[in-house]
């Protein structure tokens, strides 16, 4: 099945192309996804044979990318929180699950969009609570497209570099999903990592935090001087 998947999608890059890559990397970034790694890699091998440019597979990628989630947060705004409760639980995301997105959302909205974009699962669903909080569409667009664009560029990388090495990997699709899963995973466990040093960052010199602390410092010693 997979094996037919993977021949199925090189026809239609070598026969649709950038609008191929567009098309299926907007059906990655909305409910229906389709794995980046199954899209961008194969055709950055597609560029060591001439078939297609390697910052054109990069540029319509993140464009993909963008237009996909657009549709998603536009979908979030307009349908309204009601809807997305009552009917989330079948695009994985359970009323619980929701809330927690969007208070993580109104606390660190660009940088959870930007690094989201680098994580699996998350970067599929980002786009709703930050359609729900009414996020700044052009910051929202502006972030969402660069990180797309640096996980991208990762991606169409690794596959150039494997398709110099192994001219013949795609003959193989099984040898195709077992490299570019390893690679992914190498990949997302760095901007895993990364993500965490940043929110831990912005959670530590958070002001609001500091002063809380300080005022609860300060309450509690004059408790003290009272006894």
């Amino acid at each position: 099945m997979m094996h037919e998947l993977i021949l199925q999608w090189l026809e239609w890059v070598n026969g649709v192309g950038y609008l191929g890559i567009f098309l299926l990397m907007a059906m990655e970034s909305s409910i229906c996804p389709v794995p980046s790694e199954v899209v961008v890699i194969p055709a950055a091998i597609a560029t060591t044979q001439g078939h297609l440019n390697f910052w054109g597979v990069v540029f319509f990628s993140a464009l993909g990318t963008w237009a996909g989630s657009a549709l998603t947060y536009w979908f979030a705004l307009i349908v309204g929180r009601p809807l997305i409760v009552k009917y989330g639980k079948y695009i994985f995301i359970p009323p619980g699950e929701l809330e927690r997105a969007e208070v993580f959302m109104e606390r660190y909205e660009k940088g959870a969009i930007f690094f989201s974009r680098m994580l699996p699962v998350v970067r599929h669903l980002i786009s709703i609570p930050a359609g729900l909080i009414r996020m700044n569409f052009w910051a929202f667009s502006l972030y969402t497209f660069v990180g797309s664009f640096l996980w991208c560029w990762v991606l169409a990388w690794y596959g150039q570099r494997m398709g110099h090495e192994n001219p013949h990997m795609l003959d193989n699709p099984e040898q195709f999903l077992a490299a570019a899963k390893s690679e992914s995973l190498e990949i997302t466990i760095l901007s895993f990592a990364l993500a965490v040093l940043y929110f831990v960052m912005l959670r530590v010199t958070d002001p609001v935090r500091g002063k809380k602390k300080k005022d609860a410092e300060k309450n509690k010693a004059t408790q003290e001087e009272e006894k």
